[in-house]
């Protein structure tokens, strides 16, 4: 079958099917795409991070709450242009020209649904809030489906051909594109469609870009083509993607619906600020850790040491990160936004032990992904996000603060149950998981106490940028000291620099014919 596949193959797109050309270079390109990984997403998180502190002083938070009212619909319904089959299409150890063609027009075909029903229900969305605004703003963002479906498959094939460096370049350069355009258009005093013009133009120049480096361009669909396994695979995977974003944007909706364009702003950004850097650090890691997770679904000693040695590098890094924004809110929300988006100090601090314990999300996420249980996944969805959705409604009542605690309190609360039930019949034992974690635990949480404490006795008076480094300066010091304080913490932070090489590379895989 699989000779068949390839001698299928139009010659010109072989290199996309043919992937026998990785096994001899596989570490190196492992090490490199780790490497190209961690500086695409530090790129990308200064874009982000210096185009929220030019357009937060451009813009009123009344600006960010009508797009955030979209954009939580938006986001959604997106969830159903790919159907999860990129993540299948990279899955395969095989997969033919024919297999992906047909899975792109079915990527095209309902983009273009999904683009129709929301151009559709735009009128409704305006009426739903009460800002007729909206209307227009729903209409110009439909058309992002279209441009993200014709780039599910390209991207999922370079992923596959392991170029990395492409897919960097085309993500680094379509955001600086949408970052120009946004400002430039909010000097010009385009007010809240700047913010339109940003989504707009990051993925115009995605899209394109996807195009140039991925050279394969799909066929006629084929009702030969069997893709119903991996249609089930991306289907529960959607499946739990969609309730799951559903129940944890609700907030939004019902915020937007109840408090208005104001407040939403307010929850949005700080919502958005505090989950900015997690998101830069679980990402390049989940895509390097992910894919040999998979590959060693067969082997549980080693998946077991391979997940918890992953799992250390993101705690380290994004625990003290979480701990650090809580101890300095005041000042943070001061460097990065300004004066006016002082009310959202609040909730952004209560917002933190949310995203404290959300550093930890990808400890379920890669269990039920590289171990292809992804029916498991979708129940747990089903039941987590009924709870989520009913804390909501109840808190909603006591205004954005009362959201804001009542979610970091349901997920410290959840978070506990949810691992235990997605260990179950997997290498994987939950004591070895608070093991794993909590040195960084501990020491991040003393190192924010300590620089809490010194704030409230001395309260530094100078310019806050030079507040911030001393503080980052102070809890720096202050975690390091702590771990070294800890049983084994000297000898268990000194190996996370190996942990850092190791993740690059592939791990020897035994195969078995």
């Amino acid at each position: 079958m699989a000779e068949h596949r390839k001698n299928s193959l139009p010659f010109k797109y072989e290199e996309y099917f043919n992937t026998d050309d990785l096994e001899a270079d596989l570490k190196n390109r492992s090490v490199r795409g780790g490497a190209i990984v961690l500086i695409s997403q530090a790129s990308k998180f200064l874009l982000q991070m210096g185009s929220t502190i030019v357009l937060a002083r451009l813009l009123t938070p009344s600006d960010y709450g009508l797009i955030e009212m979209v954009t939580v619909i938006i986001r959604f319904v997106q969830l159903f242009k790919d159907l999860g089959l990129s993540n299948a299409t990279i899955q395969q150890s095989e997969i033919s020209h024919e297999q992906v063609s047909t899975l792109f027009w079915i990527n095209i075909a309902l983009s273009s649904a999904i683009a129709l029903l929301v151009a559709l229900i735009a009128p409704f969305v305006a009426e739903f809030y009460g800002q007729p605004d909206l209307e227009k703003i729903t209409l110009a963002l439909a058309s992002i489906f279209i441009f993200s479906g014709l780039t599910v498959q390209h991207q999922a094939l370079l992923m596959r051909k392991m170029e990395f460096a492409s897919l960097a370049k085309v993500d680094v350069v379509s955001i600086l594109a949408g970052v120009i355009a946004a400002i430039v258009s909010a000097m010009c005093g385009a007010g809240y469609w700047a913010l339109v013009i940003l989504q707009l133009a990051t993925n115009i120049v995605n899209a394109i870009g996807i195009w140039v480096y991925c050279r394969w361009r799909p066929g006629l669909p084929s009702r030969q083509a069997d893709v119903s396994s991996m249609l089930a695979f991306g289907g529960n995977l959607t499946g739990f993607n969609a309730v799951n974003y559903f129940s944890r944007n609700l907030d939004n909706i019902l915020i937007g619906r109840v408090w208005g364009d104001q407040a939403l702003g307010l929850y949005g950004k700080a919502y958005q600020l505090i989950l900015l850097p997690i998101q830069q650090i679980n990402n390049p890691i989940t895509n390097v850790a992910l894919p040999t997770l998979s590959r060693l679904q067969n082997q549980p000693e080693q998946y077991r040491r391979y997940y918890l040695k992953a799992i250390l590098l993101i705690v380290t890094i994004g625990m003290p990160v979480v701990a650090f924004m809580f101890a300095c809110t005041d000042l943070l929300i001061l460097a990065i936004l300004g004066e006016q988006w002082l009310d959202a100090v609040p909730i952004f601090r209560w917002l933190a032990p949310a995203a404290f314990i959300g550093t930890l999300n990808v400890a379920d996420g890669w269990t039920y992904q590289s171990l292809a249980l992804t029916d498991r996944l979708f129940r747990w969805g089903i039941f987590a996000s009924t709870c989520n959705v009913i804390v909501f409604l109840i808190s909603i009542r006591w205004g954005v603060v009362g959201v804001a605690i009542s979610y970091s309190l349901f997920l410290i609360v959840f978070k506990i149950p949810a691992i235990l039930y997605c260990f179950q019949k997997t290498p994987l034992r939950f004591v070895d998981l608070v093991r794993t974690i909590y040195k960084p635990m501990v020491a991040s949480i003393g190192a924010a106490m300590i620089v809490i404490l010194i704030d409230n006795a001395i309260a530094i008076k100078i310019q806050v940028v030079v507040a911030l480094l001393i503080y980052a300066l102070l809890y720096g010091f202050c975690y390091l000291a702590i771990w070294m304080l800890l049983p084994n913490g000297r000898s268990t932070l000194l190996n996370i620099v190996q942990i850092v090489k190791e993740l690059k590379k592939p791990p020897t895989i035994t195969r078995v014919d």
